[in-house]
């Protein structure tokens, strides 16, 4: 099957390089991809956060697992949450660097949380997508927001849209697919035309693949917004590290989604200036 794509007034995407926990609980690692992300020319950069005895049940709390913090899996996301103090930081330090944040929150707590800063957007993570009661208080506070949809059938995207819609509230849609890392040829990119036509609105790509073929693709097809991980060091301890992108790669990266604009150009037919003497020289004897 062919799809014919045309992309009406083509803009920016919105480039989100998303942190989440790669900072491994140090907010020297943060201010480090944050000065990275600023200096590759990323619009945002974006955090997770948690109320961890909410998210998860006391037996996968007290489980055994080895991590830099300790052996149990509450040490483990405990390591990984930043408090009040950190995010106040977060929030000085992105001001110094003209760049954007935001998280996205796991549960309600959260959400109350991140209302304490003056944040332009919110967003739901794609596990999120069907839990209404954070819809519906993230919708009420009006800001913009990106709504992933990994793992996620169109009935359940269609009931996201809906809450947001009764709210008033202003958002796009993050085509993503949530294997950790992706498979390229699982990107499946064709449904960000299906999104755009079926629910009338902005569709991003959010993506967790290894490379940056996918997400140049996804910015080629219409995507208003593009959201990848970022990290110092695939190496490093996490389990987001393997599906992130290294910030030599993250540059290049965010200098292929610029140029898209222009490479796109507009659907009108005409000579080039540049083709002009061209075709003046090889027509000339017809």
């Amino acid at each position: 099957m062919c799809y014919i794509i045309y992309i009406k007034g083509v803009t920016m995407s919105y480039i989100i390089a998303e942190i989440g926990i790669n900072h491994n609980g140090s907010l020297e690692i943060t201010k480090q991809l944050i000065i990275e992300a600023a200096t590759a020319g990323a619009d945002a950069v974006k955090f997770q956060k948690r109320t961890i005895d909410l998210v998860y049940t006391k037996q996968d709390l007290d489980r055994h697992r080895e991590s830099p913090w300790g052996n149990t899996n509450r040490q483990q996301k405990q390591g990984l949450e930043f408090a009040k103090e950190e995010y106040d930081e977060i929030d000085s330090f992105c001001k110094q660097n003209s760049i954007d944040w935001f998280a996205s929150a796991w549960d309600l707590e959260s959400q109350k949380f991140l209302r304490q800063y003056d944040l332009k957007y919110n967003k739901v993570a794609s596990a999120l997508l069907t839990y209404d009661d954070l819809l519906n208080m993230i919708a009420s506070e009006g800001k913009h927001t990106f709504i992933s949809t990994g793992m996620s059938t169109m009935q359940e995207i269609s009931n996201a849209v809906s809450i947001f819609r009764e709210h008033g509230c202003s958002f796009e849609l993050m085509h993503c697919n949530s294997t950790y890392p992706m498979k390229n040829e699982d990107a499946n990119l064709a449904v960000i035309k299906t999104l755009r036509d079926e629910f009338k609105c902005n569709v991003g790509y959010s993506g967790h693949e290894t490379g940056r073929l996918v997400s140049v693709a996804a910015t080629v097809l219409g995507a208003t917004s593009v959201e990848r991980h970022i990290t110092l060091d695939k190496t490093m301890y996490g389990s987001d590290q393997a599906a992130s992108l290294e910030m030599q790669d993250f540059k290049k990266l965010v200098l292929d989604i610029r140029a898209c604009k222009h490479i796109i150009g507009d659907p009108v037919k005409r000579v080039m200036e540049s083709e002009k003497p061209i075709k003046a020289k090889l027509r000339n004897h017809i």
